[in-house]
């Protein structure tokens, strides 16, 4: 008999207290080790039209839910007892009668009939509908795409006030398909399955999985990190499994899963060969313990996969292969080193009809960066986001102030990371050894020139070589550049993922607005935003301006009370400034709702019962189900620092730029609640986010 664990049970083991689902994680154990055990107390559902449900008896008041067949048992949901029965009396589970795939149908004559609200999401996402939606689809299209056959006149009706609530009742892949046609006009069907696959359907796949023995079934139940961990929607598993014959890169707005398919890539790769070496990759120490400990819980007890995959920052990799090839670590140049430098460089030369600002910003972005040697070099390096053209005299002239830099920084023993990289890179771009066989990068946007070619120079030419997961509306670090000019063409071997499972629509619309709907890299390839859709609903982001800090801090006091009113935990909440300078504000929030704060870092560090705060640049990779962004006053964001340093016309656009995507970054940390605030007058920012109700908080 096979024991199968769906995704609704999961989501519902969640939300149950400690002390509950402790119970019933030792049930679930019971039942896949015996089901037929004495002890256990199975009980069939009579009011349910799936006569394959059954509860299992959990202490006085909690049933879970089981789908029992001769050929498998089912864990499906958990709850109290009236609200389990509940539950299973509203649903069958039945594979669909065109598409094949296995679903958790809710029996339509069983909910209760209410005229829902208008949507917000809905207005805004089709504004110009006034009729049923898909009044042109026949029953025949819908159920191509899954669409329950008791459903179908419900959805002939829909209008966009209704959709999004009726979508709440439909197997996921009918209510995508539908989202995606109402958005785009295009309707995508899967390829049916025989009845012997239904379970393996990809659609099948995103909601039920088998569970092979204990310490799976226990993976499962105890690291609930996020469910798509476990469940891929079928669009992520094509990518994950497809077999790339040169770079590849995964893109999709913020939530769609991209790192989700990163690891599952990672973990593939390395358990199709015993001899894989794998370097799984991202751009911070934080970010890669992160997904270290998401790794372990995707692969479970220890096995032969986890010592195939290095999990490293790209910095961090850079000076283990540096040690390897160079002996010894480098000593790094700060910023005020090399200013310092730059500085005394161009005194003893003479040169002074450049500013020490514009010195730096072109070592950054130019000379460091691309690793320029000599005069001819400088004069034709491409100047990608550069506005200043820069004459030959002009350049013959700052040449020499480089070099002297370069030399002075080389004779004192000090090293930069485009550098070391560029040192790393020489030495296996030369030999036919490689360190790596696969390469996977998350948070790919924010790879540099000099990260490029040595993540580029340390990966072999073969297939699944080299994979990228993105996107290029979180980038925050770096100019843009060509990938293509430094031999990673990733053209034609782009995806896009869609479905966005981490925030609700309007979060993500709001914070949609922060971006443009097409970017568009330097070598012309372009991440379409449009036709993104959402998984679920929830209350709209709230924008408040209040006269003073003061009333700033109070207004996010209330909006952590109210969370934690509506039992969102103390971790589950962030608190976002731009910079350290207004973490104090951050702290002050939090302590006036009366709690504890922790204050991000490069550590990790367990919150436990902590709100946690932090600048926006570490809210990077991260969740939480309430969001409170603040302190975006005007002359923060963007932070008048980095306008103040600009050296460049078109640097000025390139900080417009990433302080907006870091904006947008933040507001996307938010799964159901998001507010936005900043003191009169606030950042312009703030206005982007259109439609959101915006008041004072005087």
């Amino acid at each position: 008999m096979e024991f199968r664990i769906a995704a609704t049970f999961t989501d519902a083991l969640a939300r149950l207290p400690a002390a509950e689902q402790k119970a019933v994680k030792t049930s679930a154990f019971d039942l896949q080790m015996d089901p037929s055990a004495p002890g256990l107390s199975f009980h069939r559902i009579d009011k349910s039209k799936d006569p394959n449900f059954w509860s299992v008896r959990v202490g006085r008041d909690v049933r879970i839910i089981v789908h029992r067949s001769a050929a498998s048992l089912l864990l499906a949901y958990v709850d109290h007892h009236d609200k389990a029965y509940a539950w299973a009396e509203r649903r069958r589970i039945e594979a669909h009668p065109r598409t094949g795939a296995v679903q958790i149908v809710e029996v339509r004559e069983r909910v209760e009939e209410a005229a829902p609200a208008p949507s917000v999401a809905a207005r805004e996402l089709f504004p110009q509908a006034a009729t049923p939606l898909f009044a042109r689809l026949t029953a025949d299209d819908l159920l191509s795409v899954g669409v329950p056959s008791d459903w179908l006149a419900d959805v002939k009706a829909a209008t966009e006030d209704g959709f999004f609530e009726l979508a709440g009742h439909l197997p996921a892949e009918a209510a995508e398909a539908l989202l995606e046609f109402a958005a785009t006009g295009a309707l995508q069907a899967p390829a049916p399955v025989a009845p012997e696959q239904a379970f393996t359907a990809p659609d099948s796949l995103r909601r039920f999985r088998v569970v092979e023995n204990q310490e799976e079934l226990e993976r499962a139940l105890d690291y609930p990190w996020d469910r798509w961990g476990v469940f891929l929607h079928p669009t992520q598993r094509e990518v994950v499994e497809r077999t790339f014959s040169g770079p590849a890169r995964v893109a999709g707005s913020a939530g769609t899963g991209k790192t989700v398919v990163a690891l599952h890539r990672a973990v593939r790769l390395a358990a199709a060969d015993p001899a894989a070496r794998v370097l799984l990759t991202t751009f911070s120490e934080p970010l890669a313990r992160s997904l270290e400990r998401k790794l372990a819980v995707l692969v479970g007890p220890p096995t032969g996969v986890i010592p195939r995959i290095t999990v490293a920052p790209w910095a961090g990799a850079a000076v283990e292969l540096y040690q390897l090839t160079v002996g010894g670590r480098p000593r790094m140049a700060g910023e005020d080193v090399v200013r310092a430098a730059l500085e005394g460089a161009a005194r003893a030369r003479g040169v002074t009809e450049v500013s020490t600002r514009f010195l730096l910003s072109e070592w950054t972005h130019v000379v460091d960066a691309w690793q320029i040697e000599g005069a001819q070099a400088y004069a034709e390096v491409p100047r990608l986001g550069r506005k200043s053209r820069m004459g030959r005299s002009r350049r013959e002239r700052v040449w020499p102030v480089f070099a002297a830099a370069r030399a002075s920084l080389a004779e004192r023993g000090f090293s930069t990371w485009p550098k070391i990289f560029a040192r790393v890179a020489a030495h296996y771009a030369a030999g036919a050894r490689k360190p790596f066989s696969h390469i996977v990068v998350d948070e790919a946007q924010d790879l540099g020139v000099a990260e490029l070619r040595f993540l580029a120079a340390i990966a072999p030419s073969g297939p699944d070589a080299l994979f990228f997961a993105g996107d290029l509306g979180q980038r925050i670090f770096q100019q843009p550049f060509s990938w293509k000019a430094l031999g990673v063409d990733v053209r034609g071997r782009s995806h896009i993922l869609k479905v966005n499972y981490r925030t609700s629509h309007q979060i993500r619309m709001s914070a949609d607005r922060l971006l443009p709907r097409s970017l568009r890299d330097v070598d012309g390839e372009a991440q379409e935003r449009a036709g993104t859709i959402s998984v679920f609903d929830g209350p709209a982001p709230v924008v408040v301006t209040p006269a003073d800090e003061a009333a700033e801090i109070a207004a996010v006091a209330e909006f952590i009370k109210a969370a934690i009113a509506e039992a969102i935990a103390p971790h589950e909440i962030g608190v976002f400034v731009r910079s350290d300078a207004e973490l104090p504000r951050a702290r002050a929030a939090v302590s006036a709702a009366g709690l504890m704060a922790l204050e991000l870092s490069q550590r990790a560090e367990d919150p436990g019962a902590r709100v946690s705060i932090g600048t926006m640049h570490l809210a990077k990779g991260l969740e939480f189900k309430a969001v409170a962004v603040m302190a975006c006053d005007q002359e923060v964001l963007p932070l008048q620092s980095r306008i103040d340093a600009i050296a460049d016309e078109v640097e000025l656009d390139d900080v417009y730029e990433t302080e907006r995507q870091l904006f947008y970054v933040a507001c996307t940390r938010a799964r159901d609640r998001l507010l936005v605030s900043g003191v009169a007058p606030a950042s312009e920012f703030l206005q982007d986010l259109g439609a959101v109700k915006s008041f004072r908080a005087d």
